[in-house]
């Protein structure tokens, strides 16, 4: 029982590294008031843990604890909603109402569209080895 927390402590710890040297990329003079560090971090990590996910509940080789530990710990320390919000809030609060609304809307659509995405590569994926996998047995 205590196993499972070890590997989110673990993925957590990982997941807060890479997401300080993503953070440390100096994105901000290419966008002026738009925060593209935070976008960035978000959409990478939507796209890679629905790919994850979706690949991990296919093949069922994971162990839980090893899934809890990448999803939950890894790309929940990775991705930052708080700091999504945070971010729109300064915005807000320094008048750049137009800046808010549309990394708020550019956020949440482009986060869902990654996942889409990752779950969709995720399921090609698995539809090729499986097509593969038939054949090879076919040829047997």
């Amino acid at each position: 029982m205590m196993r499972k927390y070890l590997f989110i402590a673990a993925g957590g710890a990982l997941g807060a590294m890479f997401r300080l040297a993503v953070q440390g990329i100096d994105l901000y003079r290419i966008a002026g008031k738009m925060p593209l560090n935070t976008l960035l971090i978000n959409l990478i990590g939507s796209f890679l843990l629905a790919l994850f996910l979706t690949a991990a509940n296919d093949r069922k080789k994971w162990l839980p604890d090893i899934r809890l530990g990448i999803a939950v710990g890894f790309f929940g320390a990775f991705t930052t909603f708080s700091t999504m919000c945070k971010e729109i809030a300064s915005l807000i609060y320094s008048r750049n109402y137009l800046y808010a609304a549309f990394y708020a809307l550019l956020s949440i659509f482009l986060g869902l569209m990654s996942a889409w995405l990752g779950v969709l590569l995720a399921r090609k994926y698995a539809a090729n080895r499986s097509r593969v996998t038939k054949k090879e047995e076919e040829t047997s």
